[in-house]
């Protein structure tokens, strides 16, 4: 009885470790991303402005 029980916890177990890791793995890459784009926007905007004396 008690088999069964240790193995449908251990499988849970796994799955919810691989969807955490699933998740903070596509949050790290999104804000990568975005602060990538950030970046080339800032860029692309100091080089169209017309510069100020």
């Amino acid at each position: 009885m008690e088999a069964p029980f240790l193995n449908i916890l251990a499988v849970s177990a796994l799955v919810l470790l691989v969807s955490v890791t699933g998740g903070v793995v596509y949050l790290t890459l999104m804000e990568w991303r975005d602060r990538r784009l950030l970046e080339q926007e800032k860029r692309e905007m100091r080089r169209s402005s017309p510069k100020q004396r």
